[in-house]
């Protein structure tokens, strides 16, 4: 087990092991996060009335838990590959990007206590829709902003939203985000589930990178605006 810890620790310090193997190599080395398992059974709607999904694409799904998680009136929010051709894609093959999958959040909410629309324009105030080729530091088709919608009311209200965002004149850039219709959604391996937690530093430096253009990105929409007036 020794010499397999020694083998295996380049490529962990590089972040170059595979999800699955990366859990193992945790689980070797005695780290915590190895020892984070994700209950995949609790990621259900057990109330039809009163619980719906939302599915969003911006960037990393490791940035996109923490902000709708930490809201009321959330019932689970999972990680996973949305969007492709091929079934149960793995992490290495959407990164590649060659299976038409984006990373994104399936999100779990009590609409008595958190509405559609709040989610929504939640989703605006994380992302950014001016970018069509990826989502700040993160490059590449599969992690292009996408709202995928269940149902026509979804529909109706987020592209009522896009509008309100291209009209406010906050952005010079065209607003690129896709709304689409919601296709089969497939969980990511249990070392993204709640990756906030369970690599907290790691996370923290993420997204400092990703809060740091958002801020600067909305301290020239406060300007825009203003001039505009």
């Amino acid at each position: 087990m020794a010499k397999l810890e020694a083998e295996l620790r380049p490529l962990a310090s590089r972040n170059n092991l595979t999800p699955d193997v990366t859990d193992f190599y945790l689980k070797i080395i005695d780290d915590p996060a190895g020892k984070i398992n994700y209950d995949f059974s609790k990621h259900v709607v057990t109330d039809t009335s009163d619980q719906e999904r939302a599915v969003f694409a911006g960037g990393c799904f490791w940035c996109m838990v923490e902000p709708f998680e930490t809201r009321s009136g959330i019932v689970s929010v999972l990680s996973g590959y949305t969007g492709g051709d091929i079934a149960s894609p793995t992490y290495d093959q959407v990164l590649a990007g060659y299976t038409g999958h984006v990373e994104a959040v399936e999100i779990i909410f009590d609409t008595r206590i958190i509405s559609y629309k709040e989610l929504v324009e939640l989703y605006w105030q994380i992302s950014d829709p001016t970018d069509a080729f990826g989502q700040f530091q993160d490059r590449g088709s599969q992690y292009r902003p996408v709202i995928f919608v269940q149902n026509n009311q979804q529909k109706k209200i987020a592209e009522e939203s896009k509008q309100q965002v291209i009209h406010s004149g906050k952005y010079k850039k065209p607003i690129v985000t896709e709304i689409r219709k919601a296709t089969t959604f497939w969980p990511a391996e249990n070392y993204h589930q709640q990756f906030y937690k369970k690599q907290l530093k790691r996370y923290k430096r993420i997204k400092r990178t990703r809060q740091q253009f958002l801020t600067y990105q909305q301290l020239k929409s406060r300007i825009r605006v203003k001039l505009r007036r």
